[in-house]
């Protein structure tokens, strides 16, 4: 280990490559699960994201409410708890869509994904290095914020674009 803080180990590792030649890998080790939640208004069939600077990519981002569970809470606990803190939303239906690895070539970072729908509101508690704004938008204009570049953010496309291709197949089951 070469470098670690409250989030993440950073590996060096000196390795003999496929080749048999000799290599070094860099490992970033995540200390906690990703996990992230596409909240529903089925009523209105709009999608509730939040907006934050990202300060790894000196931008804004407009993304699903995601964040990191430890080992001592479950996925979806995790999930419901970063729900409540961005936004104050809670309660409801919740699914897992998928698991899915992020960033594979030089990390082990996992993400649980959920759906959630038939929310409570409430009242938002972010942690102090959080600034979010929310935004309610109908489904089809979040997916065509993924395709306009407004949405780059890998855990939301991911979790917005599987609720996409369960609509997809559910309509071609249903005959049309």
């Amino acid at each position: 280990m070469v470098y670690d803080n409250p989030w993440i180990e950073l590996f060096h590792d000196e390795v003999i490559r496929p080749d048999g030649r000799p290599g070094i890998y860099g490992v970033v080790h995540f200390l906690h699960r990703a996990v992230g939640v596409v909240p529903l208004d089925l009523a209105t069939d709009s999608v509730l994201l939040v907006g934050q600077y990202r300060y790894t990519l000196d931008r804004y981002s407009w993304e699903i409410p995601e964040g990191g569970g430890g080992a001592d809470e479950s996925p979806e606990e995790a999930a419901r708890r970063e729900l409540a803190e961005e936004t104050g939303y809670a309660g409801g239906t919740w699914r897992e869509l998928c698991r899915c690895d992020l960033s594979n070539s030089v990390t082990d970072e996992t993400a649980v994904l959920f759906v959630a729908t038939d929310l409570v509101t409430g009242t938002a508690d972010p942690e102090g290095t959080e600034q979010i704004e929310l935004r309610w938008v109908p489904f089809d204009e979040a997916m065509a914020m993924i395709g306009r570049g407004e949405i780059t953010d890998a855990m939301a496309i991911i979790a917005l674009q599987t609720v996409a291709l369960e609509r997809a197949l559910a309509k071609e089951r249903a005959g049309g």
